[in-house]
């Protein structure tokens, strides 16, 4: 079992007073077509919260709707204690919080250095010292520096898409399915890479199609059947739970 797995958390299940992110009876879709259902969830600061669930259940919605990309409905999303329900992505980034999408997350015809500095796109310069941050944990992006990122592998694409969001420093990093299309050699190094982020302080929320592996890593776990909650626990408790294993983890 990993360390983030078994590591204690100062936030109880469920309450928004201790919540970095709290998502109450949230309701969204886009336009008219509803796919969230009454939603709740949280994540605490430093936290390591996992979201998973078949196929259609919203779970990528929900990470949409926490960055502002659906059509809320009803219900809200707060961030340290601030509505974030009604704002736009371009508002959201200044509240703290980077977000990774599972596709077409990089900019193909400009290079690593080039998109790391769309990260940092809101401030009056480039902050030199996050660059070096940034290439200190994915060394392979500096040796790319002058590469156009549309010819990166996808684990280096990834690796430069979660650079390119922690470029402001975010409290809570969103990550998209960041296992998907990655050959099975490079999800462990994926899914190491992300413990690193959450381990020196940045909360993480994931979607992630590996529900078993990344439950055996998170703190806390969800999931999202038909756009509503099913199941949420510890990450290990989930694991552990029969009904879970054999509905959504295949045993």
């Amino acid at each position: 079992m990993s360390q983030q797995a078994s590591r204690s958390t100062d936030v109880t299940l469920g309450d928004p007073e201790e919540s970095l992110l709290a998502v109450r009876d949230l309701d969204a879709g886009y336009g008219d077509l509803q796919v969230l259902d009454g939603v709740d969830m949280d994540v605490g600061a430093e936290e390591y919260v996992v979201v998973v669930g078949p196929n259609g259940a919203g779970k990528s919605t929900v990470m949409k709707s926490v960055f502002g990309l659906t059509t809320h409905m009803g219900g809200s999303v707060t961030f340290d204690g601030r509505d974030i329900s009604q704002r736009r992505p371009d508002q959201i980034i200044h509240e703290g919080i980077g977000y990774v999408p599972q596709s077409d997350n990089v900019f193909g015809k400009l290079t690593v250095r080039e998109n790391l500095e769309m990260g940092a796109y809101i401030l009056d310069e480039v902050p030199e010292e996050q660059i070096d941050a940034v290439y200190d944990r994915f060394p392979i992006l500096e040796e790319r520096a002058t590469q156009k990122a549309g010819t990166l592998s996808g684990g280096q694409q990834q690796m430069l898409a979660m650079g390119r969001a922690l470029m402001l420093d975010p409290d809570l990093l969103l990550l998209d399915e960041p296992s998907a299309g990655l050959a099975p050699d490079l999800v462990e190094e994926m899914f190491d890479r992300i413990d690193g982020i959450n381990d020196d302080g940045t909360a993480v929320m994931m979607v992630e199609q590996n529900a078993k592996e990344a439950l055996r890593r998170c703190d806390r776990g969800y999931v999202l059947v038909q756009g509503q909650n099913r199941y949420q626990d510890t990450g290990e408790t989930l694991l552990a739970d029969e009904d879970v294993r054999q509905e959504f983890l295949g045993g």
